[in-house]
């Protein structure tokens, strides 16, 4: 096949941050690309088939504006760019525009895939939010972001985050301590955030004044939630009635995001999820967005997206089987 060549333009401070250490960032390229790419005094050069050349090129105009905004270009930034289409790398330029926050530690916290940048769109134009999609795709992190955010911008006065009490293959009935206590454990990755936005002494702080409070979905019943962002996590694990409730419970004032997985759904004797449910009842309520991300968006290690993947494509199948089935 004939093989052509593009440029495309960037300083040395961009280039060195694309090529990565050891150029293990362009080897990737290269590699899933099928195309060879080289570093030259006006810019970067790439050189294969027409097909690949034209997709290497994109990728790498994306990566440079990324880095031009002052990104850190990382093998997820690589992995994320190889995989996207052409026009979600034409969007991909809006995603470094979006800071939510920063960290204790100073590090701005920022969506990393398109996915994500509506997702957080979607929070910050619609009073309840539904995020749907596997673990790794940032939705508990990114919602507690806009939460810490909101609270410190006083948009709110408090913070709640929760979670039904329930988890795969556990008895909460052989854990010691009430109901709160059994639960603390599960709550583990809510508590992470906070810790890592907001710092130990300010947690510690505003959880001493009732500002923040972490607490198992039976908790909510009865309460009416005003002036509050409300984290409802793992909510694939809600009944259709605690759904129900907590939906219920949002006062004025107030935002809501809903997380979970569709696909980890530990109810037992059959019981249908109400995260399944509202979904399906909600759809064309106004104020209030639904969005699921997919394994493009996970952002942990590219190990993860392809484990994912894998256990999709079996999914699928095997409701293709049960549906045959059923028609016979």
């Amino acid at each position: 096949m004939p093989q052509t060549e593009r440029i495309v333009k960037a300083d040395n401070s961009a280039i060195s941050n694309i090529f990565g250490q050891f150029d293990e960032n362009i080897s990737r390229i290269e590699k899933e690309l099928s195309v060879r790419i080289v570093n030259r005094s006006d810019g970067i050069k790439i050189v294969g088939e027409e097909g690949n050349c034209l997709k290497a090129e994109a990728v790498v105009e994306a990566l440079v504006e990324a880095a031009d905004k002052g990104e850190k270009i990382s093998s997820q930034s690589i992995n994320y760019m190889v995989n996207s289409s052409g026009s979600e790398l034409k969007e991909a330029g809006a995603i470094y525009d979006d800071c939510i926050c920063l960290t204790v530690n100073g590090r701005p916290v920022k969506p990393k895939t398109i996915g994500q940048k509506k997702y957080v769109d979607m929070i910050r134009n619609n009073t309840i939010t539904f995020g749907i999609g596997p673990a790794g795709t940032g939705k508990t992190y990114l919602a507690m972001a806009m939460a810490i955010t909101a609270f410190k911008n006083n948009e709110v006065n408090r913070i709640i985050m929760t979670r039904p009490a329930i988890e795969a293959g556990e008895k909460l009935g052989f854990l010691p301590g009430d109901l709160q206590q059994k639960v603390d454990p599960y709550l583990r990755p809510l508590y992470d955030a906070l810790f890592e936005i907001m710092g130990a002494d300010s947690f510690a702080k505003n959880m001493e004044r009732g500002l923040l409070e972490v607490a198992p979905l039976a908790y909510m019943r009865g309460r009416t939630l005003d002036n509050a962002f409300i984290v409802l996590d793992e909510a694939q694990n809600t009944t259709p009635e605690q759904m129900k409730m907590f939906l219920t419970r949002i006062g004025y004032g107030s935002k809501a995001v809903v997380t979970g997985d569709l696909t980890q759904i530990d109810l037992v004797d059959g019981r249908r999820s109400g995260l399944m449910d509202a979904v399906r009842i909600l759809k064309d309520v106004e104020d209030l967005g639904i969005i699921t991300l997919t394994n493009k968006d996970v952002v942990r290690h590219p190990l993860v997206q392809k484990i994912i993947a894998a256990y999709e494509k079996a999914e699928n199948k095997k409701r293709e089987t049960d549906h045959g089935r059923k028609n016979r």
